[in-house]
């Protein structure tokens, strides 16, 4: 299938300009399903004959998790960010298969040289579901909120980790919006496609003003997406309904119109049993979190299962380097070494998922592979490092230095299918080498609870970030921002100026070949010079839908949209 989109690059440097190419049917494939290349029909039989897609219908659709509030600048889960997506839209849409960033409610934009400053030129047929304008003053007044918070509505900043110094928006025209930062913040183009966790979906002017507890009110939660919300019960379901007279898709997914679907019901259903046994009886349609000893018998059953992997980190262990016994680089380096990625592919992952050969994601620009280096499996050599560092084998197997076992606490989150037994294999594998890994896994509010004293009482925090930018390593890892690592400049062994800057270089250019040679210098200075993490495996979002489900689009996050899902039954 042909590629219709096409890019102006302006003589200027620094400056990129991309044309609006509204009506243009692109046709693309994401995670192997296909957009349809025929649109309509005389009747929804013939219409799905012809394999056309069919208008009308419910979606029932089941997650593990739920949303805690409606607000999706606030949602920090999967499903809140799932959800969320549908409500509202964004500047940008990042290809998932190629990162490139392509127009949806910016028609072009450009930026200095410095990467400070990002202008926008913006729709101008755009509107809220409450009719009012989506223009540069929203814009405007999104941002500012998002960054800043709000302590009298109770609304809390976000800025911080998404848009690090963000200085305002300034508004030329109504379709004009030029955004600074004090520092060059390169990553910024990709953030206006974001549609992870705490994403920056436009929210109307009147519900900006809402209080955090107004907004759990889904009725006032008015957003510039193909859906709107019609209830929200909380832990039960999330229903959203079709909004009309939307027409502003990302031109690169090639839909027109309105979403196909009337509704779209997001049901909450724990447990895994429940979930696939709800889809074997018809009772949804599909099922996210499909679990990895589920999909072969679904597909056998005639099923569908689709997937993408999350691009951004792997699901990682971030070593403390501030905490005994992780403060020492040769049980970090034990940690990386010792465990055997083959039986976690073999026992625990399907095809949808791989083992992690980087802190990186391999969709990730900059990603380089270390399976045959670090990240390889060699317990003599593991065991070997663990001996010069003075540690000994005890009566129990389990090895102590100056009295002090080699206990490894670890914090991880429930909310991946894969994770528990993932952790479990590395687990049994540490423990060959005189490694006790204690794991506590817990759901994501238990861990962010916990979370917040990782730097005193856990030696691994184990999770993921999704952001398909090679920036996500500055977020994540900077002792200016993430610091994921803990480190300081009392940290043994380790140059923390050397891994500050390191990171920090990936904010100051887009150009790809010198943000790769920045990506490798940053993937070495964490994974080898300073081991300051073991990544486990890539983890991937799965689907399982009937075969009268279509249309389902997994983005550059492997967040799920449905404006182009229908169904061939038409229910």
């Amino acid at each position: 299938m042909s590629d219709l989109r096409s890019s102006i690059e302006n003589a200027t440097p620094g400056r990129r300009t991309w044309p609006w190419l509204a009506g243009f049917a692109v046709l693309a494939l994401v995670a192997g399903i296909g957009f349809a290349a025929a649109r309509g029909g005389d009747s929804a039989d013939q219409a799905a004959a012809d394999g056309a897609p069919v208008r009308g219908g419910t979606l029932q659709f089941a997650l593990i998790d739920y949303q805690r509030s409606p607000d999706p600048h606030w949602g920090t889960n999967y499903a809140e960010s799932l959800i969320g997506n549908n409500v509202t839209d964004k500047l940008t849409w990042q290809d998932p298969d190629t990162g490139e960033i392509t127009p949806w409610l910016a028609e072009s934009w450009e930026y200095n040289d410095d990467l400070t400053e990002f202008t926008f030129r913006l729709r101008t047929d755009v509107t809220f579901s409450d009719g009012t304008p989506f223009d540069a003053e929203a814009v405007k007044a999104n941002f500012d909120q998002y960054v800043r918070g709000d302590e009298k509505l109770g609304i809390n900043p976000n800025g911080a980790v998404l848009l690090p110094g963000y200085l305002e928006t300034r508004t030329p025209d109504q379709h004009t919006v030029v955004v600074r930062f004090e520092k060059p913040l390169a990553s910024f183009l990709q953030a206006s496609a974001f549609t992870a966790n705490a994403q920056p979906g436009f929210l109307s002017l009147s519900t900006l003003k809402l209080s955090a507890e107004q907004r759990t009110d889904p009725t006032k939660i008015i957003g510039t997406g193909p859906f709107v919300y019609e209830s929200w019960e909380e832990q039960v379901k999330t229903v959203l309904v079709r909004r009309a007279g939307y027409h502003w898709s990302p031109p690169a997914i090639g839909h027109d119109g309105e979403a196909y679907l009337d509704r779209v019901v997001f049901n909450t259903i724990p447990e895994a049993s429940v979930r696939t046994g709800s889809l074997a009886s018809g009772s949804i349609d599909a099922t996210l979190d499909v679990g990895t000893t589920d999909e072969k018998p679904l597909a056998a059953q005639g099923f569908k299962i689709i997937s993408r992997g999350v691009s951004g980190t792997a699901i990682f262990f971030n070593l403390n380097s501030q905490l005994f016994p992780t403060n020492d680089i040769a049980v970090r380096r034990a940690i990386q070494l010792g465990w055997d990625r083959e039986a976690v592919k073999q026992t625990v992952l399907t095809d949808s998922y791989s083992v992690a050969t980087s802190v990186l994601a391999p969709s990730v620009p900059g990603y380089v592979d270390y399976s045959a280096s670090v990240l390889r499996y060699d317990p003599d050599e593991a065991a070997r490092l663990l001996d010069a560092a003075g540690w000994a084998p005890g009566p129990d197997g389990i090895r102590v230095k100056d009295g002090r076992k080699l206990v490894v606490k670890l914090l991880g989150i429930s909310n991946l299918v894969v994770n528990k037994p993932a952790y479990e294999s590395v687990q049994q594998d540490l423990k060959k080498i005189g490694i006790d890994l204690q794991l506590t896994v817990v759901p994501i509010p238990d861990y962010s609870a916990n979370v917040a004293n990782a730097k005193t009482d856990w030696n691994i925090t184990a999770a993921n970030r999704s952001r398909n930018d090679p920036a996500v390593l500055n977020l994540q890892y900077s002792p200016l921002l993430g610091n994921g690592a803990h480190l300081t400049q009392d940290s043994t062994g380790v140059d923390v100026d050397e891994v500050t800057q390191a990171l920090g270089q990936l904010e100051l250019t887009l150009d790809p070949a010198r943000r790769n040679q920045y990506a490798k210098a940053a993937q070495d200075l964490l994974l080898d010079k300073y081991a300051l993490v073991s990544p486990v495996y890539n983890p991937s979002q799965v689907i399982a839908h009937a075969d009268h489900v279509h249309g389902i689009i997994f983005d550059a996050q492997s967040r799920n949209h449905f404006v182009d899902a229908w169904k061939s039954n038409g229910k």
